[in-house]
């Protein structure tokens, strides 16, 4: 008798297939074509899941020489990836009975990678770098929205990410890069993505946050010399990790432009003493994703509207 609950797989034995970089055409490190200033192009759009409160999805355009690479392949393998997400917001909405009562608004967010977002596959239950970006979003959320006027309320703010920044490229030294430079580039696009979404959900803010990074790159005639010389530095706004053999420091900030402050700032690396100016280029490639998401929300509310 046959079991009809489940699906049989196939009488034979099958083989995986096998990815892998061609011999004869080795893969090309991903070269930054954008200027030091100039930020990649960003898509944003609210109001594309009906049953949240506010929903955004936010995707980042692949820089030129993947697109290259994707349109003339040489490996398998892609050279570096396009940060993808979606922000879903529940509430406001009332809280537990068995819930201690709270004057202003309860608000909990919840960062998930998809098992297929990264090269290292993620599990169901949140990690330690899910659970710190969840905090630096709530951090950076915090600070514009309007809380005393929702007592006795919590709001639910939910970001899967589809597609992360890789941390490296995957042709380097497996200690070549830390893991943290790509973390730094998905919590900006979660704090744009995030902001849109609580727009679309309508909840009072002080202004639309937007996340920007700027790093310190070490120069690339610099990493061949060797030794213990110190190698030049440059600023650069919107980094790609894949892009760079070396990056020095980075900083990721959650900027409100009409009110001129900053909610979140996370810095890590060796700044060499400039860390002002790391600073301030990470406003500046907030005030570039200001600008879209403003739009972003405008279209928005006209077509609900």
């Amino acid at each position: 008798m046959t079991d009809r609950r489940r699906i049989n797989g196939p009488p034979s034995g099958t083989r995986p297939p096998v990815f892998a970089a061609g011999a004869d055409r080795p893969a090309v490190r991903p070269v930054r074509q954008r200027q030091p200033t100039e930020l990649r192009k960003l898509f944003l759009k609210t109001g594309l899941i009906p049953s949240a409160s506010g929903s955004a999805y936010l995707e980042f355009e692949p820089s030129a020489s993947l697109a290259a690479a994707r349109a003339t392949p040489t490996s398998l393998i892609p050279p570096s990836s396009a940060l993808k997400l979606t922000c879903t917001v529940h509430g406001p909405k009332p809280l537990p009975r068995s819930a201690a009562y709270s004057p202003n608004l309860v608000l909990t967010t919840h960062v998930k990678y998809a098992p297929f977002a990264a090269r290292q596959r993620k599990g169901h239950i949140r990690d330690a770098s899910e659970r710190d970006l969840g905090v630096h979003l709530e951090t950076a959320l915090r600070g514009a929205i309007i809380a005393e006027r929702w007592p006795k309320s919590a709001l639910e703010i939910t970001v899967t990410i589809l597609e992360a920044e890789d941390d490296r490229w995957y042709g380097d030294a497996p200690d070549a890069h830390d893991a943290s430079w790509g973390m730094m580039n998905v919590l900006a696009g979660c704090i744009t993505a995030a902001s849109a979404a609580i727009a679309d959900a309508r909840i009072d803010c002080l202004d639309l946050v937007a996340g920007g990074v700027a790093a310190m790159v070490y120069a690339e005639e610099e990493e061949e010399k060797g030794g213990e010389e110190p190698r030049g530095r440059k600023l650069m706004l919107d980094t790609d990790p894949a892009e760079h053999r070396s990056i020095g420091s980075a900083c990721v900030v959650a900027y409100m432009p009409a009110r001129d402050e900053i909610t979140e700032l996370w810095l890590k690396g060796d700044s060499g003493g400039s860390h002002e100016g790391l600073i301030d280029g990470a406003v500046d490639a907030a005030r570039g994703a200001h600008g879209v998401l403003a739009e972003a929300v405008r279209e928005g509310l006209s077509v609900t509207n």
